[in-house]
This record gives C-alpha cells, sequence and structure tokens, in this order.
C-alpha cells in the first residue's frame, strides 16, 4: 500500500457511498485508476465489505449488552449451537483470561436481554454489563503507515 491507496482508505471509511469520480477528485486520481486501486485493495483482503449503519433503537433494539461468557465444558456456545439461534448477537469474540467470549447483544427491553441470558445459560456462565452510553463506536481505522520498530541496544537480529 502506498500514500494514494491510504487515501483512498480514509475516504471511503469516511463515506463508502462516495462514488470513484468523488473519491478519484479527492485523492488527484482518475475515477479508473481509483476504482483500480479499490479492487486491487478488496481482492487483497484490505477492504472486506461496505455496509449501512442502522440505528438499533430506531429499529426496536435501544438495549445493548456485552456478555463475558465462561463457557460449560462441552457445551461451548460457539462449537454447539448455530448463530441463527441467536439473532441478538452482534459480535462475538474468542478471549484470553477467564472468560471465553464476549458477545456484544442488542435487544428490545430488560425482559428480552432475560430470556436471551436463559437461553445462553444452557451453553455457559454469563456476566453482563449493559451499556449506558456509547460516545464511541464504528471509530475508523488510521490508516497511516506503522512506525518502524525501535531496537534494543545489543540486540542484532
Amino acid at each position: 500500500m502506498d500514500a494514494t491507496d491510504r487515501a483512498i482508505l480514509r475516504e471511503i471509511q469516511g463515506d463508502a457511498r462516495l462514488s470513484f469520480n468523488q473519491i478519484a477528485r479527492r485523492v488527484n486520481l482518475s475515477a479508473p485508476s481509483v476504482a483500480a486501486r479499490i479492487r486491487r485493495l478488496e481482492d487483497a483482503g484490505i477492504v472486506e465489505g461496505y455496509h449501512a449503519r442502522i440505528n438499533p433503537a430506531a429499529v426496536g433494539l435501544p438495549l445493548t449488552a456485552f456478555l463475558q461468557l465462561h463457557c460449560h465444558v462441552g457445551r461451548c456456545l460457539l462449537k454447539t449451537s448455530a448463530a441463527e439461534k441467536f439473532p441478538e448477537i452482534v459480535e462475538i469474540h474468542r478471549l484470553t483470561g477467564r472468560s471465553c467470549t464476549l458477545v456484544k447483544v442488542r435487544t428490545a427491553s430488560m425482559a428480552h436481554l432475560s430470556s436471551l441470558l436463559e437461553r445462553i445459560g444452557e451453553h455457559a456462565d454469563a456476566d453482563s454489563h449493559i451499556v449506558l452510553d456509547t460516545p464511541l463506536e464504528q471509530h475508523t481505522l488510521d490508516v497511516s503507515p506503522a512506525p518502524a520498530p525501535t531496537r534494543h541496544p545489543g540486540w542484532n537480529p
């Protein structure tokens, strides 16, 4: 990736609906060059997709919670169940430490969350953390080049 690729990534992170022409004007390239670069970024797996951001509260899912799971032996949620059984789960993260999994859920109410916790209870003990406010979500990635690693004096790889 060069500086132009990084500039394109910044633009599409800010607004994935920009046309190739709009991006081209912002990064000083032709639209066909922008299209070719974006295709290369997609083919390389750097750009994974384009998504619409939906307001969960506006579609009836105002409650967000994070659940730290400690799975029961042989009953791990990730190994013994299908995602379709838990449509409330919007993110799953495998962890190190005392909990094996962290899931982010969206529910319609406390009663809905309670019901979800009961269903998950077949697979794991869960510590729930209800979100009061989200001051930052979906932050864009800094696509600047990583700084060169510093070498430890006396260390010679």
